[in-house]
């Protein structure tokens, strides 16, 4: 981040809502008609609504976490947690939704405490309905765990809260790094320091997105490593403005198009530099071909705020990605604006696929046409199932989408695909390969397939805390 930060609670999604505004540029008399459009909730079953892991005892507050093993979100606003005493109860908090094979926990220390020998109870909105409990006899040790997730008998398990389950073999739960343990530097000594956030590998070229708001341009060194380019200005990276040239975007991740660079490199932003205190979730697009200069102003701000759940300046977007519209409608993808399967030709023109936007403080995930014109319609919502997304990469390879979490949820990454229900779902859960301390991961990105060789490419790590003076980390991956 763009500051030095404290781990954060988990934060909760609000109700979708459709808004139209119009926004002034932030330290600039530029003013741009922003239309951002939000799909609004639909209605689940609430029995797809399960108690999924429970922890008693321990280094870890007592905990109640959800599951949801249906094929829609549901929103859980209200929805009330209780012991075995009635008379105590939590109640989850307003604008919290747990879309479909995500899970959220719940610290409910302040509320109750949960014994030896006690219940968790869940109940609809009000406390009478009730519509999920499990009972114990023992302490759990350390956790009280499904498996499967949502569906089978609980059991003793590693503690998950936050993510899927330890099943082993049979469940859904973690599994070991899909390719080498070991992980070596990638970058000279203190090249960066601090806060390289995003990564994005182009062929040669890599992108690297710092929260003190630059962008780099990285080649290769020779030695299986990257280094900044030296040319055309980016020695030392290049300084982000938004449009207008104004303010200092707090630039946590970085993706392009299939134009490539040439159809200009796209920033995730959370807020201004020059007004950090105040949430601005943002797009921005940087014509990274032109001139020689060492500052970059952006050609084009979605501003995306006024459509999201409110979360704090510092736990806005931290990544970004980009999918084709032709990957999308081929796989059967589902507009949530419409209901209906996505389709590229009801929008005016745009890059010809859609931006994926992932919250640090929420840990959920959104799908954005961006309109040339302006207009922003959000298509898709996903729970990621874990406290926060740090980098998203789309891997078209393996047609999956990459979720990755930081050392709050100790180096986990997910991977998401397509279901035959329109929506993506989780595919895969792994740890962090073992040869990687649990390092403050921020950035991860993914070879392209034509650097798939005897079965195994090359994957990279951002560290935003710069440990042992290097920013950027080299492991590989099966492939």
């Amino acid at each position: 981040m763009f500051e030095v930060r404290a781990r954060r609670g988990r934060r909760h999604l609000a109700l979708f809502r459709r808004a139209s505004l119009r926004l002034v540029v932030a330290g600039s008399t530029m003013a741009a008609a922003v239309s951002v459009l939000v799909p609004t909730a639909q209605a689940a079953p609430a029995d797809d609504i399960r108690i999924n892991e429970v922890v008693t005892t321990g280094s870890v507050n007592d905990s109640i976490e959800l599951f949801n093993k249906g094929a829609a979100a549901v929103d859980i606003s209200g929805w009330v947690l209780k012991d075995d005493n009635s008379s105590s109860n939590f109640t989850v908090p307003s604008g919290t939704t747990l879309g479909p094979g995500a899970v959220r926990a719940f610290d409910v220390s302040a509320s109750f405490g949960l014994g030896s020998g006690d219940k968790a109870r869940l109940y609809l909105p009000g406390g009478s309905t009730l519509v999920d409990s499990f009972t114990w006899t023992s302490h759990s040790a350390p956790s009280w765990s499904r498996c499967p997730d949502g569906t089978g008998a609980f059991g003793q398990t590693a503690l998950t809260l936050g993510a899927l389950n330890s099943c082993g073999g049979g469940g859904t739960g973690p599994q070991a790094w899909p390719g080498g343990s070991s992980v070596a530097t990638a970058d000279g000594s203190n090249v960066f320091g601090s806060d390289l956030s995003g990564l994005y590998e182009e062929g040669s070229v890599m992108w690297g997105a710092q929260n003190s708001g630059k962008l780099w341009r990285l080649v290769r060194d020779g030695s299986g490593g990257w280094r900044p380019d030296t040319a055309n200005g980016w020695t030392s990276g290049k300084t982000l403005r938004f449009p207008g040239g104004s303010g200092a975007p707090d630039s946590e991740a970085v993706t392009l198009t299939a134009a490539g660079a040439a159809g200009g490199a796209y920033v995730a932003s959370e807020r201004n530099g020059d007004a950090s205190g105040t949430s601005r979730l943002s797009v921005l697009r940087y014509d990274v071909n032109a001139g020689t200069g060492t500052t970059l102003t952006a050609t084009k701000e979605w501003n995306l705020t006024a459509g999201l759940p409110a979360v704090g300046s510092n736990a806005g977007f931290e990544a970004i990605t980009w999918i084709p519209d032709a990957t999308l409608t081929a796989a059967g993808f589902k507009d949530e604006s419409t209901g209906t399967a996505y389709d590229p030709n009801r929008f005016g023109a745009h890059t010809g696929g859609v931006f994926f936007v992932g919250v640090e403080g929420t840990g959920s995930v959104y799908g954005y046409v961006l309109e040339d014109g302006g207009t922003a319609t959000r298509v898709a919502t996903i729970s990621s199932g874990m406290a926060g997304v740090m980098e998203l990469q789309w891997e078209p390879q393996a047609a999956r989408l990459w979720l990755v979490c930081d050392d709050t949820c100790s180096g986990q990454h997910r991977t998401m695909k397509i279901g035959t229900n329109g929506t993506f779902a989780a595919a895969a859960v792994y740890n962090r390969p073992a040869g990687m301390a649990n390092l403050n991961n921020e950035g991860f990105t993914l070879a392209a397939a034509d650097e798939c060789v005897a079965g195994s490419k090359p994957v990279y790590w951002a560290d935003d805390s710069n440990t042992s003076g290097h920013a950027i980390r080299k492991g590989t991956i099966t492939c």
